[in-house]
């Protein structure tokens, strides 16, 4: 015992202050690269690396119960629903608000430098293209065909060109489509090209209503020359809206939607309620809410908001916080405070852009669902009709962090909605350009591992330099550490030794 003992004395005694210098050096470096490498993890996917590995690998290791396994048949059916909730809340959908790409987008490029969107969003919009504008019998027709492929092309110029040629052989409406929405740089030249698109959609909506019942083909040709025209008149009532034609942009749609009640795909409601609120016809926007709002039909920002904004109206140029907190809240102003808080609660994200708390960029084409993408496209059409109620965005402020007590732990438990999904931020940052911070709700907090690797960093860094400062210091520092260190372990070990016999001590050292 005692000859361990001299042994490390000894051991302790020879080490120079460079082996300190390089010992803590080493661990300030390590734990540096470890600390950079789980910030980097977390910002990528919002995850600490470490917790994750503990979590996934060593806790089955350890006898830990894994959270995944369901332990009957009604947790499995229970996992299975929100799995399918989950996956429903995080569907992309198409922005029915989507600008122009010629017209707003490019010049937007051409201004600024930098691109509005994304690969993964254009792509979608490539999909889209391609489910709503070609069939299975577009081979029998050639227009048709260049067009199948032009909708395949990546290059915005190959399809520009392959539209001009498709125009060559005869008048195709989605030739005239796709040069309205990426080459004209107005929206009046968008216009007369939607106008063209129309004259022709028209011709082949009705020759293929003729023969829809011909067969599957004539069914699919038909049902595709539907969507065309839908997506026609649509573009033509938002050029209308865009030229200041607002009632005769709200007429169209309303015709539109008269017309064809089924295809509530493109959300033309949507439409219909933001030029509604141009228009100041509030009575007409309660009536469109009084048919959509329902609890059987998915929600939208626009929706939720637009219903809170009819009922901040009521009250807003009234309402003062200090005189609310005196007297209580009325009905109006109850009922108010209710419809922000459920607005919030659907897409918390939306306040920061009204308020101009965060800055706008362009929307993009296809939006998430209680995202940041969909904040996004709300505000940048809503936001000037909220600043036409007086008062609307002063209680708005008031009130609407206010939901966050009601739900404190949103991912798992909602008030008025399902729970909110944990996929937006990675498919907004998928949908949203790299210049624009995204959104993120709710807001994580650093994990313990990347707090515990900056405490450990920091401290070994520290070390390193007051041992290279102060070296014979720092050796006597050291040492008596570890004098203290094995203190209780010597303690220990003279205790045994007077209760064991010094033979049998003897034995055991030797083995």
């Amino acid at each position: 015992m005692f000859g361990t003992e001299s042994s490390l004395s000894m051991f302790l005694n020879t080490l120079t202050p460079k082996f300190y210098v390089a010992l803590t050096g080493t661990s300030s470096l390590i734990s540096g690269l470890i600390l950079i490498f789980e910030w980097w993890y977390f910002r990528k996917y919002g995850t600490s690396f470490i917790e994750q590995v503990s979590v996934s690998h060593l806790r089955p290791l350890l006898g830990g119960v894994d959270s995944n396994t369901p332990s009957n048949s009604n947790t499995s059916n229970g996992d299975a629903d929100s799995n399918r909730q989950s996956v429903s809340e995080c569907k992309v959908w198409r922005n029915p608000l989507n600008l122009f790409r010629g017209a707003e987008y490019n010049r937007y490029t051409w201004v600024t430098g930098r691109e509005p969107l994304t690969y993964y969003d254009m792509n979608l919009s490539a999909q889209d293209h391609q489910t709503f504008f070609t069939c299975d019998t577009d081979h029998m027709r050639p227009a048709d065909a260049i067009m199948q492929k032009a909708w395949r092309e990546r290059n915005p110029q190959a399809r520009i060109s392959a539209a001009h040629e498709a125009l060559e052989l005869n008048e195709c409406a989605t030739a005239f489509i796709l040069l309205a929405e990426e080459e004209a740089t107005t929206i009046v030249e968008a216009e007369k090209l939607f106008k063209q698109a129309l004259k022709a959609g028209e011709g082949c909506y009705r020759r293929s209503q003729q023969l829809q019942h011909h067969g599957a083909q004539y069914e699919a040709q038909h049902r595709r020359d539907t969507n065309v025209l839908v997506y026609i008149k649509r573009r033509l009532a938002m050029c209308a809206r865009k030229l200041g034609r607002t009632r005769e942009a709200v007429k169209m749609m309303r015709d539109l939607m008269k017309e064809f009640p089924l295809l509530s795909m493109f959300n033309i409601h949507e439409n219909l309620l933001e030029a509604l609120l141009e228009l100041q016809a509030y009575a007409d926007v309660q009536a469109v809410l009084a048919k959509y709002d329902d609890i059987s039909l998915p929600k939208s920002a626009t929706i939720c908001y637009t219903a809170a904004l009819l009922k901040a109206r009521a009250v807003s140029d009234k309402f003062s916080p200090e005189a609310a907190s005196r007297r209580g809240l009325s009905t109006a102003e109850m009922n108010a405070v209710e419809a922000i808080h459920r607005a919030v609660e659907f897409n918390p994200h939306v306040p920061k852009y009204l308020l101009e708390m965060k800055s706008l960029i362009l929307p993009p084409e296809h939006i998430l669902k209680r995202g940041d993408s969909e904040a996004i496209a709300y505000a940048f059409f809503h936001l000037q009709h909220w600043k036409r109620v007086e008062g609307a965005l002063n209680l708005l402020h008031c009130t609407w962090e206010g939901t966050f007590r009601m739900i404190p732990y949103p991912l798992e438990k909602g008030h008025l909605f399902y729970p909110y999904p944990i996929c937006t931020e990675t498919a907004d940052r998928e949908l949203l350009p790299s210049f624009h911070e995204v959104s993120v709700y709710p807001k994580k907090e650093l994990p313990f591992f990347i707090l515990f690797t900056a405490g450990l960093c920091s401290f070994t860094a520290m070390l390193a330099l007051l041992t290279h400062q102060f070296p014979e210091l720092m050796g006597v520092f050291a040492k008596a550490f570890l004098s203290t260190l094995f203190a209780p372990l010597n303690f220990v070990m003279e205790k045994v030794e007077n209760i064991l016999p010094s033979s049998l001590w003897h034995q055991l050292t030797r083995i």
